[in-house]
């Protein structure tokens, strides 16, 4: 195993309207689709895609939609014997994405309330070379698995994603902190106008001794390294679609830090692999594939 994944599997219910509704507002749209989704399965996607042989740690419903969520991992042999069916049904998020590419997000989390670290046998824990975490399960069984992880030597990348309170002693236990200004901010218990994005990254990476990667959409993203940040910046492109393009570019830096640990190295792939994403719609669907010397491309369905 390369990269063993924990976290959440939705199906998506995107809407395209022109423009994202204010407060007690309706906005009309032609269409609407059902897709694959959950942030636990688009980086999982993401990091399969990007070459890493992928394990898969989740839970679904009894119901139809579990297969529509599942499909794509499936078909890209991401390893799924670790997810397991429950009572309750498949998680649901609801996508609005206006023309600009910008969006809007509401998750029903359903089956994810059941996802358990006590899925994650020792052995698949001992045979990870990176475990990779998001917010959309339980914190406190996100913080059972790290704990495990640093006590088998495992290194861990946690997504802040969406973004809750945790405590310290998660945050000791993580190696890579990946989130968006606001994570951060909300994290620090200040406003993101109240620090540069340089400063936050140094702070979290200070206090929590930690290596911090900050996300900054179309202007790239800043790092740091031994408490110092670094901005890396991104590709010039048209946005079509920015849903899940966080979610690619964590999947590709769990990938390349499972096969090297040199985050200065694998940080310009997992860019542009983000950002060739917000260049094509949906999520799942807008995941390049690493081809051969590492060129990007599309997957035609």
């Amino acid at each position: 195993m390369s990269v063993l994944v924990f976290g959440s599997t939705n199906v998506d219910l995107v809407m395209r309207p022109t423009r994202l509704p204010a407060p007690g507002e309706t906005v009309l749209c032609s269409s609407y689709q059902m897709v694959p989704g959950g942030k636990g399965a688009n980086q999982a996607l993401a990091a399969r895609r990007a070459g890493a042989e992928v394990t898969f740690v989740s839970a679904v419903g009894c119901d139809a939609n579990a297969e529509t969520a599942l499909s794509n991992l499936r078909a890209d042999d991401v390893n799924l014997e670790s997810v397991k069916r429950t009572e309750y049904p498949t998680g649901c998020a609801v996508v609005l994405v206006e023309e600009s590419g910008e969006n809007a997000i509401c998750v029903a989390s359903g089956a994810n309330r059941k996802v358990s670290a006590c899925q994650v046998k020792d052995e698949m824990l001992a045979s990870a070379k990176i475990l990779l975490l998001q917010q959309e399960v339980s914190v406190e069984e996100n913080t059972t698995l790290v704990t495990r992880a640093k006590t088998a030597g495992v290194p861990v990348l946690c997504n802040l994603a969406p973004v809750r309170q945790v405590p310290d002693d998660f945050l000791s236990d993580v190696d890579y902190l990946v989130m968006n200004e606001i994570e951060a901010a909300r994290l620090m218990g200040t406003s993101a106008a109240a620090r540069t994005p340089q400063e936050l990254a140094e702070a979290l990476a200070n206090h929590h001794h930690l290596t911090a990667v900050l996300t900054l959409g179309g202007d790239g993203v800043i790092f740091t390294t031994a408490g110092k940040a670094h901005h890396l910046p991104a590709p010039v492109i048209t946005a079509v679609d920015t849903t899940g393009a966080g979610d690619t570019f964590t999947g590709y830096l769990a990938a390349g830090l499972a096969r090297e640990a040199d985050l200065p190295a694998v940080l310009p792939v997992a860019v542009e692999a983000a950002s060739m994403a917000c260049t094509r719609t949906g999520a799942q669907t807008a995941i390049p594939v690493a081809g051969p010397r590492g060129v990007l491309q599309l997957k035609i369905d």
